[in-house]
């Protein structure tokens, strides 16, 4: 279902999870040690194309977004973030970093009702990831992680525009539920690489660097660490 990665010499890994996986706090991890290795980086996070801003900020204070309009929404952020921010690097040979990828869309959209190969359909040009980490993690877990520090939670957050409770924390915790399930379902279907979200963060981190290190060779290196590389070589 995805687009040719003919002529990318580049890398791309994706991080991806329920709301209170951790998976952001690794993915900031890998993303300080790769550029600590030399290689040239470029960071991609989800929902952040100045795009389609305004009137996501639009709709959702108005409360006008639709399941359908969200994912058309969702979409166009991607596409105008995969032209500007992640097809350049990919063929100038460079790791791209992406805190969220396709399989958001996936288990978000499809959790608010719309129909799984229309969503896939979709994104069939997106670039298929190198390697595509699931932080996983028991709903409670993950819940208990978001809720002690969040005094209020945001309408289409919670899933309020589902209906499937009158309480924001009962709904959120239904919304995630849902989601949850969808990921798990997509493990076998996309070759996903299960990360146990409830080790401590060193211990996970080390089995990303571990996933991602032998993919880093002849990847672009950073203009200093060229320079280097080569005073090294020649000496």
């Amino acid at each position: 279902m995805f687009g040719s990665t003919a002529g990318y010499c580049g890398k791309l890994f994706a991080v991806e999870g329920i709301d209170g996986s951790g998976k952001s706090t690794q993915i900031d991890l890998l993303h300080k040690w790769v550029l600590s290795q030399g290689y040239s980086t470029f960071f991609s996070e989800w929902n952040s194309s100045p795009l389609v801003k305004r009137t996501t900020r639009r709709g959702k204070n108005k409360r006008l977004l639709t399941p359908l309009t969200f994912s058309l929404i969702h979409v166009t952020d991607f596409a105008d973030r995969t032209e500007r921010n992640i097809i350049p690097p990919l063929k100038a040979g460079a790791a791209v970093l992406a805190d969220r990828y396709v399989y958001t869309a996936f288990a978000r959209d499809v959790a608010r009702g719309c129909d799984p190969d229309w969503v896939r359909e979709v994104y069939s040009f997106a670039v298929e990831p190198t390697v595509a980490f699931y932080f996983r993690v028991p709903l409670e877990v993950a819940l208990d992680r978001i809720l002690s520090g969040r005094p209020e939670l945001k309408w289409y957050e919670a899933g309020m525009d589902l209906g499937l409770a009158d309480d924001p924390y009962e709904c959120f915790k239904l919304f995630q539920a849902r989601i949850l399930a969808h990921y798990d379902a997509m493990v076998d279907e996309f070759d996903l690489q299960v990360i146990d979200g409830t080790l401590p963060i060193a211990e996970q981190q080390q089995q990303v660097r571990a996933i991602v290190e032998p993919h880093l060779e002849d990847l672009l290196r950073r203009p200093d660490d060229i320079f280097a590389y080569g005073r090294r070589a020649g000496d």
